[in-house]
């Protein structure tokens, strides 16, 4: 019954605004992604063996907010793997342990992005994922750690150039179906966001009839 709430909220959201319900203003790119091997590992794949993949990358503001207020920031990392994309959705928030549970709007692009919510894995009930952004290289150091454990590095993505406003706008990022096996989103937050994303596409394609404009 929750599903289709906020899947029907959304997708009505989406086709009055004709852009998507989260995240709307932002701007994509091509990018890598480079693995290494960690330390310890994780227990997914993507994240423990060492590959190169080719990636899509979006910078986004969470909310229409005038330029220059502070912003829940996101970052969205698309991995294209052999068995299919694998999309990763960051947020800023706070890297500290108990502050990676909430959002922290920011002005500024540059600084730590998290997942909120973790993923399981075949060694981990609850893995947190994050990225640390610097614009300026053109790059991002992308980590993970259990709920109270420090942060471990485990791939570097490089931001390519600017990708079309017509392919951005056509982008759409699904973390609960874009996901592998090993590496499966758990939680309130991610529960919630399938039929939320899923709805926001859906609007997206379609317009509201007339009758509903007036």
């Amino acid at each position: 019954m929750l599903d289709r709430l906020l899947f029907s909220a959304a997708a009505a959201v989406a086709r009055l605004r004709h852009a998507r319900v989260m995240h709307p203003r932002g701007r994509s790119f091509s990018g890598e992604l480079a693995v290494r091997r960690p330390e310890v590992p994780f227990g997914a794949g993507l994240l423990d063996r060492p590959a190169r993949y080719r990636a899509t990358v979006r910078l986004s503001k969470g909310t229409p907010t005038p330029r220059g207020w502070p912003d829940v920031l996101g970052l969205a990392v698309r991995v294209h793997t052999r068995r299919g994309p694998r999309d990763l959705l960051l947020s800023s928030s706070g890297a500290r342990p108990l502050l990676r549970h909430l959002f922290l709007p920011r002005r500024r692009v540059n600084g730590f992005y998290g997942s909120l919510a973790g993923y399981r894995t075949r060694r981990h009930g609850r893995l947190f994922l994050g990225a640390a952004l610097d614009t300026g290289r053109r790059e991002a150091i992308l980590m993970a750690a259990t709920r109270f454990g420090r942060w471990r590095p485990f791939a570097r993505l490089r931001v390519g150039r600017g990708l079309s406003r017509r392919f951005d706008t056509r982008l759409a990022f699904d973390p609960i179906g874009n996901t592998a096996p090993d590496l499966r989103p758990v939680g309130v937050i991610q529960r919630l966001r399938g039929p939320v994303y899923r709805g926001s596409q859906r609007g997206r394609k379609h317009r509201l009839p007339l009758t509903l404009l007036r």
